[in-house]
């Protein structure tokens, strides 16, 4: 495997392409999006709430760096590297995380599955807000996130570009490089990537976290024939790595129960040694017809090594070993009716795979060794089928869709003893009804009704096991689908003078899954959390973000509100987003000196889950920090056609916070990353 260290990404990255603003990554309304309707369309034009973000070419952050600050945005973390998004105040299993609009399937505890690539290596990233079932299946309560590398199409001339690039950051002494080459021709074209990052335990105002340092590199490859003018093959590769990842929000004091009563652990983390994913993927294009059909079959794998380290005892006391191994198929076919429908009917098929071996010592002298897997021979198997239609009624544009799913669930054995009662089988329908209405050429109000599910996962069905949240789950194999109705109003307008969108919403989750405090005590002394299903809960909000001209400078904002509540405890939902504003001004160019600074200012979280989470949620101080950069683009530069550098400013403060969404021992959390400067490179040939 090819790996990148610090002095090797140091020599690649001299150049690169031009960088968008690291702080602040910019939602153009008029922009293209291919995730919201499943085809390439107008975000203007689209009756649901879509960010569109532009990420680093130098990479250097993990995707939950991109998402912060954004209209109802967020990331939950337990560390550096695992940034979980958070939609509208939905994660994890809510939202559906894809890449190149595969699903990146997993069944994790600690971490993110989007930290499993490098921003670098991407494109941009299309977040829709919102339910999603309709395209996407299981778990699109929240919304998708589709992170989306770079692609190149067929040119007539052959044609050779590609872009390079690096940035250096003091916070955590990190370095980090990106490269990618493209070829083309008239019948083939290329792809090649290659990105890596080196960092160092940050700096907090606190000092050094421990244990916040991390490396990682990924490699990406895309070709794409066209065997004639009607029909096209494609083949994407991805390979993304992970070494010595640490998750400090798991660290806990710990006791394990043994053959001759409880051995004190002190304080235990868990870490990940080595972890990865793997995608392959072929897929076809062609015409027929007076329609286009797009097909793919891929597996996917995301291999983790899981440890539990005991301070006390200075070594891995529970090492697991997991591959959660997805083998799928979909395909769309997109076609006219008549003068005034474009109607695209679909598929898809994904098989999940899990078992995991994991070894625990329990003995006074923790070096027992003993086998105690938390589940055997694990599968999820899901098939779906959809039609959506988008139509006008005079200038009004109409999108309805309606999916039917089947999901089952089977183990062979579920934590170390129950063998009879795991399979289940959910059927589900998904509908979605949107429309937008312009009110004048710059100005579009739209609606949004939709009801999406998430079956329950692989560890929700299966695993009775002590996590890193110091708690005993007890899994529940008989779990019903989540089910959401979303309802969803906006306005949005583009034009020289002023860009904004706004929406207001509301969403009712019937069957909610979730892990409760009994107030039981496993047999290791842990209290227990069992996986039920809640009665209901509800969330709503408003959220919304603006730019506008002001002289020479632009000048933006952007704002988020949020409640969430549990009906069946009658308090707040758990871990919501605090209420949050960014104010920003800069002055743009695309050659030339450019500069941008932002204030973000986050509301104090006091309305908290108590009983829910038995005492273990706690309000969260509220916090204002300041971010600044500025640099210089310039032409050609040498043999690059572009070339940029940039520096960045964060926490100018020097400001000691932590978001809500972080996780921690209560009282204890992690704090953010104290002031820091980094200097990206960039160029592009």
């Amino acid at each position: 495997m090819l790996r990148l260290r610090p002095l090797a990404v140091a020599v690649l990255g001299l150049f690169a392409l031009p960088v968008p603003s690291l702080v602040h990554a910019e939602t153009v309304l008029g922009a293209q999006t291919v995730t919201a309707k499943g085809y390439a369309a107008d975000t203007f034009e689209t009756p649901q709430a879509v960010e569109i973000l532009q990420a680093p070419a130098a990479g250097g952050t993990v995707a939950g760096g991109l998402l912060r600050g954004k209209p109802g945005l967020a990331a939950q973390s337990d560390g550096a590297w695992g940034q979980n998004p958070v939609l509208r105040g939905l994660k994890k299993e809510s939202v559906v995380v894809m890449v190149d609009g595969v699903r990146m399937n997993s069944a994790q505890p600690q971490g993110a599955i989007a930290s499993f690539l490098d921003l670098g290596l991407l494109e941009r990233a299309e977040v829709v807000k919102g339910p999603g079932s309709v395209l996407y299946g299981s778990g699109a309560m929240g919304g998708v996130v589709n992170l989306i590398t770079p692609d190149v199409g067929f040119t007539a001339e052959e044609r050779l570009g590609g872009r390079i690039g690096a940035r250096f950051s003091s916070v955590d002494k990190g370095v980090s490089g990106a490269a990618l080459l493209t070829r083309s021709s008239a019948n083939s074209a290329l792809v090649l990537g290659v990105a890596g990052r080196d960092v160092d335990d940050y700096r907090s105002p606190d000092g050094r976290e421990d244990r916040t340092g991390y490396q990682s590199d990924t490699l990406l490859a895309k070709y794409k024939h066209k065997l004639n003018e009607d029909l096209s093959l494609r083949v994407n590769l991805q390979r993304h790595e992970d070494e010595d990842v640490w998750y400090p929000g798991s660290a806990r004091v710990q006791a394990v129960q043994g053959p001759n009563g409880r051995v004190p652990l002190g304080l235990v983390t868990i870490h990940s040694p080595e972890q990865r994913r793997e995608l392959y993927e072929l897929g076809v294009d062609a015409k027929l017809a007076e329609g286009t059909l797009s097909a793919e079959i891929y597996r996917q794998e995301v291999f983790r090594q899981i440890r539990a380290r005991s301070d006390r005892f200075a070594k891995d006391y529970v090492r697991n070993d997991v591959s959660f191994v997805t083998d799928g198929a979909k395909a769309k076919y997109l076609f006219p009716v008549g003068e005034n429908h474009l109607l695209t009917v679909g598929m898809d098929f994904w098989r999940m795979r899990g078992d995991p071996e994991r070894y625990m010592d329990n003995n006074a002298a923790l070096d027992n060794n003993v086998r105690n897997d938390p589940f055997n021979k694990g599968v999820i198997e899901s098939s779906g089928v959809f039609v959506q239609d988008e139509f006008a009624i005079g200038e009004t544009r109409i999108v309805a869709g309606a999916r039917f799913d089947r999901v089952s669930g089977e183990a062979a054995r579920k934590g170390m003893t129950q063998t009879s009662g795991l399979d289940n089988t959910d059927n589900n329908l998904s509908w979605s009804l949107g429309a937008i209405q312009p009110l004048d050429e710059s100005l579009s109000a739209y609606a949004n009704l939709g009801r999406a599910y998430r079956a329950p996962d692989m560890r929700e069905r299966f695993e009775d096991s002590a996590r890193g949240d110091g708690y005993y789950h007890v899994g529940n194999p008989q779990l019903d689908a989540e089910v959401s109705t979303s309802f969803e109003l906006g306005l949005k307008q583009a034009d020289a003078a002023l860009q904004y969108q706004v929406a207001a919403f509301y969403t009712r989750i019937e069957d909610y899954i979730a892990g409760r405090v009994t107030g039981q005590i496993a047999p290791s002394g842990a209290r227990i959390k069992l996986t039920e299903n809640l009665d209901k809960v509800t969330l709503y909000g408003i959220e919304g973000s603006a730019s506008v001209p002001v002289g020479a400078f632009v000048a933006d904002a952007g704002f988020t509100w949020l409640r969430g509540k549990n009906h069946q405890d009658d308090e707040p939902l758990f871990q919501m987003p605090a209420p949050e504003l960014t104010l920003g001004i800069g002055q743009p160019a695309e050659r030339g000196f450019w500069w941008r600074a932002q204030l973000r200012a986050v509301a104090e979280q006091d309305r908290i889950a108590a009983k829910f989470s038995n005492g273990t949620e706690n309000p969260t101080a509220g916090f204002v920090t300041a971010d600044a950069e500025f640099g210089w683009r310039f032409g050609k530069v040498g043999a690059f056609e572009s070339a940029g550098l940039a520096v960045q400013l964060s926490n100018l403060a020097d400001k000691r916070y932590y978001e809500h969404q972080t996780e921690g021992v209560s009282g204890n959390e992690l704090a953010a990353p104290g002031r820091g400067i980094a200097l990206s490179l960039n160029g592009s040939f």
